[in-house]
């Protein structure tokens, strides 16, 4: 890793922030290092505009991009919440042309009060109504049997839409992952950089792998990760700590030992 710079990827629920109470405190000491380092965070989140702007400016990274709606969308540097735009519509218009049987099965956030926003999420009554300004993506629940979910997700690409199941949403959009835009801002990037990419869910599995790094947060929430061909040659690690405190152990350990080298090869 010498040479080059380091850029840091991260999901936010239930990697960042705490899965229960959505807080990052036990991340603080890393955060703080990155800020000292000048080492960029990129927000990639199921999280919408409205929701990770206001984060990113309090976390200190609001001159790095993000990424939102599990990739269906982007966030330009300094961007704020309302000067972006998508499809929206588009994605309610093309559920909507799936058959009753199927379409009923799925609540979508379009349908939920904030009330339902919050009793799903726990999200404070401010955070589910950030939650439910959506521009990119559809997430929500499918109520059905696993064989009707099979069907409706045949019948909504059959309408263009892609799926992602994240820890707690069934979500539609019409395409972008966390990957797409990860390596679209690396792209960008004036100099060489090494992407490290932190996740936990199913959805964060094409970032974890396209990263340089890949470090898979766990979370008794849901469903373990399932073992990743990355983890064989030591692309991939799994953190033994949780959420925030997982992240921060990780995240310190590898900025510590990329800036030892640093300082290493300034010296010969």
């Amino acid at each position: 890793m010498t040479g080059r710079k380091l850029l840091i990827f991260t999901d936010l629920d239930g990697t960042l922030l705490d899965h229960e109470t959505y807080s990052y405190e036990a991340a603080l000491p890393a955060i703080e290092r990155l800020r000292q380092l000048d080492i960029g965070l990129v927000l990639a989140s199921s999280k919408t505009a409205a929701e990770i702007a206001p984060l990113r400016a309090e976390l200190g990274f609001s001159h790095c991009p993000a990424i939102v709606e599990n990739g269906a969308g982007l966030l330009a540097p300094h961007m704020q919440a309302g000067e972006a735009s998508g499809d929206y519509a588009k994605i309610q218009s093309a559920l909507n042309t799936l058959p009753d049987e199927l379409r009923s099965q799925f609540t979508g956030f379009s349908q939920m009060s904030v009330e339902d926003v919050i009793a799903m999420t726990g999200l404070t009554r401010e955070a589910s109504q950030l939650a439910k300004n959506r521009q990119f993506s559809e997430p929500g629940i499918f109520h059905g049997t696993s064989q009707q979910r099979e069907m409706f997700l045949k019948a909504a690409k059959g309408a263009g839409l892609i799926a992602k199941q994240g820890g707690r949403f069934l979500t539609f959009s019409f395409g972008g992952d966390k990957a797409e835009q990860m390596q679209a801002i690396l792209a960008k990037q004036e100099n060489e950089t090494i992407s490290i990419a932190l996740g936990d869910a199913p959805n964060d599995i094409a970032m974890l792998e396209a990263a340089d790094i890949g470090i898979i947060i766990p979370n008794p929430a849901h469903d373990k990760i399932k073992h990743l061909a990355g983890e064989d040659n030591g692309k991939i690690i799994r953190a033994f700590k949780k959420g925030p405190e997982g992240w921060n152990l990780n995240v310190l350990k590898l900025v510590e030992g990329h800036s030892a080298v640093k300082s290493t090869k300034n010296k010969d």
